[in-house]
């Protein structure tokens, strides 16, 4: 059954990446409703989604066999950057909110597209370059720094962190793209690399003394639909088509996240975009619909990688 769900997923890669990133955009929401700290809702994200993971990659491996030493590798060495990701994202949001702090670590739209251009060789396609100039504009403006009102405690510091934040996305979503080689298997490396987030966290955590491993209601109720919702849920989804997408195309189609809880913060949380921050949302479904459209006369897109036999 799961093994037809995620065939069906596969067959139709951009659809699914936009449900995935619609599935994450959650994240920032219940980060803020479970008002914890950092490191403490990096470790319980993760630490809450193994058990799922583990049964998924479980049936996984029992179906095709176990994966290739250097791709379990490169999945442990995302989920160094994914713990990075998520503590350095977490303090963003109590910078300057869950809605700024999710676009400022979309800035990996930009940062993807480079990597992959020079380090992979990917040159993006025309109008994949075209739609990250519209992109980047509307990460600007959603994030507040034309106009009046900016919201946050220290816009500042949010900033210069969220920055980091899209470096370490930006890296996540590149080595586990490589570590999810096999197009049979999205859950194994999921799986790898959450439970290296987790391990990962606890180190950060402890010297920083954010660490809070006793469970409370109804914080711990927020952190374990987190983890549900997004890590297994969400990323499930998204690994499904993230070896099957350009990872420029991949990257601007999950800026789809920013403008999912710039609303949902609106609605949930009463935070407040201005208009100038409503056009920039505007402007990043601009960007994704000229990405994800294939022009006339252009070829259809091929998997990144293929599937392994055996």
């Amino acid at each position: 059954m799961i093994v037809a769900l995620f065939g069906a997923l596969a067959d139709r890669p951009v659809a699914t990446a936009v449900l995935g990133a619609m599935a994450i955009a959650f994240s920032g929401i219940l980060v803020r409703l479970a008002d914890v700290e950092p490191s403490t809702a990096a470790f319980f994200r993760c630490a809450y989604a193994l058990p799922a993971l583990g049964l998924v990659a479980y049936l996984e491996r029992r179906a095709h066999g176990p994966r290739p030493a250097a791709q379990v590798r490169l999945a442990m060495l995302a989920g160094v950057f994914l713990a990075l990701d998520l503590v350095i994202w977490h303090h963003t949001i109590g910078l300057v909110g869950a809605g700024l702090a999710t676009v400022l670590g979309n800035t990996q739209v930009v940062i993807v597209a480079v990597l992959a251009w020079l380090v992979l060789g990917e040159r993006p396609p025309r109008r994949t370059l075209l739609a990250l100039p519209l992109v980047l504009v509307g990460v600007v403006l959603i994030s507040g720094v034309i106009g009046t009102g900016a919201y946050g405690s220290n816009p500042g510091l949010g900033v210069v962190l969220g920055l980091v934040v899209g470096l370490a996305y930006a890296a996540f979503l590149l080595v586990l793209r490589h570590g999810n080689a096999d197009l049979r298997r999205p859950a194994g490396p999921l799986f790898d690399a959450t439970l290296i987030g987790a391990m990962a966290s606890l180190a950060i955590g402890l010297p920083l003394g954010e660490l809070d491993l006793v469970p409370s209601l109804p914080a711990h109720a927020w952190l374990l639909t987190l983890a549900l919702t997004s890590q297994v849920v969400g990323w499930l989804i998204i690994s499904v088509s993230l070896p099957r997408l350009p990872a420029a195309l991949m990257s601007v189609i999950l800026t789809f996240q920013p403008v999912g809880s710039v609303l949902l913060a609106m609605l949930l949380l009463s935070e407040a975009p201005s208009t100038v921050q409503l056009i920039g949302a505007g402007t990043i479904l601009a960007g994704v619909v000229l990405a994800t459209l294939r022009l006339r006369g252009e070829p259809r897109r091929q998997p990144v990688a293929e599937p392994e036999i055996g």
